[in-house]
């Protein structure tokens, strides 16, 4: 089958990877795409967020399925616009996408069917706002009501800044949500689904924070592993008897079934007890890119299936392996990336029996014919190794090689399952 894949980020290259050793994909074309895309199939010029433009090439195309990497999309209806001219896409519909699109419609979602979340207020007045930081213990949890990349949410123990971070999104927004602090250990699980079921992929853990020991400002993540331990096979149980079977049957009965991935971000507690900190409708990145190299069956064939609503007849498997990734920043990312550098040392893989080390790209573009960085998360070094110290180790090594100057990345991925 031909395959378009909207987006542009590692989590692209590494679903184009997955579908480019799928018997069942004849070809891959992928919008915009960036230079690892590229190699693999037709990079187009459509931005991800162009609907009639992205429909229009997929009916050019012939697409037989759409994969749709980022979020804004889906909240912009391209499922909807898809499905209309006859074309699977494995993404949601726009409805079911604001469990994402909207903190609060997630949050009142998760209410009504009884999952497990920490408890939350809506802030729609500045001067409420001193009333709400008394309200609740520091840390603070301060999330904006729209679509912000990933970087919507602050959690800070400085009342100023709490207090900024309030103010701020209510002048641009009109409301704001203060949640309660979980405690514990952060985990996530991706969730293919339709109507008729659903496969959970082996469970991960994003590293959100821009350094080491979980120190700076949020990002899209800097990091992640598979599968992480915190996820044992009781707290497996748990998660799915407390909030992916409550979340299917509720999103299985909508008038439109949902059709894609549900990412579950949770936190779970000194007693397994998993809650949920978000809803995220589409492969997170980077957990993609080491979670998607750990399926052994046909990549193609299980989204198709999701896409087409027949989930249920398909059997994937998983290799058992672990996987890491290491995501490399450009300079003064998050706030103000620097852009246009010169990147080498990127060609660099590593396959030595059952242990693979590759270069998940993202903000990169090809000018005059030189790698350079064109956004602030620039590429990812993933290892896949029969154990989770191999495949960090072979993550580092294939980092080492790789040159941007100014860039940065975290030197401590996976260490909470390393320490264990």
């Amino acid at each position: 089958m031909r395959v378009l894949i909207v987006g542009g980020g590692g989590r692209e290259h590494a679903i184009a990877i997955g579908l480019s050793s799928s018997p069942s994909v004849a070809s891959i074309h992928t919008s915009p795409g960036n230079a690892g895309t590229r190699s693999l199939g037709t990079n187009h010029d459509i931005g991800s967020s162009d609907i009639d433009g992205l429909v229009g090439l997929s009916i050019e195309i012939q697409a037989d399925l759409v994969v749709v990497g980022p979020e804004a999309p889906l909240v912009l209806g391209l499922a909807d616009k898809l499905r209309d001219n006859g074309i699977p896409c494995f993404g949601p519909h726009s409805g079911g996408a604001m469990l994402e699109g909207s903190k609060l419609h997630a949050k009142k979602t998760m209410l009504e069917l009884g999952v497990p979340t920490g408890s939350c207020q809506v802030i729609k007045d500045v001067e409420d706002i001193p009333k709400f930081l008394d309200s609740f213990h520091s840390p603070w949890v301060i999330k904006r009501d729209v679509l912000a990349g990933g970087k919507g949410v602050t959690v800070t123990s400085d009342r100023i800044a709490a207090e900024h971070a309030l103010s701020s999104a209510l002048e641009e927004d009109g409301i704001v949500l203060m949640e309660e602090h979980l405690d514990g250990e952060e985990a996530s699980v991706l969730i293919v689904m339709d109507e008729t079921g659903f496969v959970c992929l082996p469970p991960s853990q994003d590293h959100k924070r821009a350094f080491d020991n979980d120190m700076g400002p949020n990002t899209g993540g800097m990091g992640a592993y598979a599968p992480a331990p915190v996820v044992s096979p009781s707290v497996m149980e748990r998660i799915l008897d407390e909030v992916v079977e409550p979340m299917h049957h509720h999103l299985r009965n909508q008038e439109t079934p949902y059709r894609g991935c549900l990412y579950a971000g949770l936190m779970i507690d000194e007693n397994g007890a998993p809650r949920v900190i978000e809803f995220n409708v589409r492969f997170g990145d980077p957990e993609t890119q080491v979670t998607v190299p750990l399926i052994d069956s046909d990549l193609g064939q299980l989204l198709l299936a999701a896409a087409e609503g027949s989930l249920s007849s398909i059997e994937p498997s998983f290799s058992g392996m672990s996987a890491a990734t290491v995501v490399l920043a450009s300079e003064g990312y998050p706030e103000s990336p620097k852009l246009g550098g010169l990147i080498s040392g990127s060609e660099t893989s590593i396959d030595e029996g059952e242990t693979v080390g590759m270069v998940h790209y993202a903000g990169t573009s090809l000018r005059e014919g030189a790698l350079v960085s064109s956004g602030g998360r620039v590429l990812a070094a993933t290892g896949v190794a029969p154990t989770l110290e191999g495949a960090v180790s072979t993550a580092y090594e294939i980092m080492d090689n790789v040159d941007l100057d100014g860039s940065h990345y975290r030197s401590d991925i996976g260490h909470r399952a390393l320490k264990r």
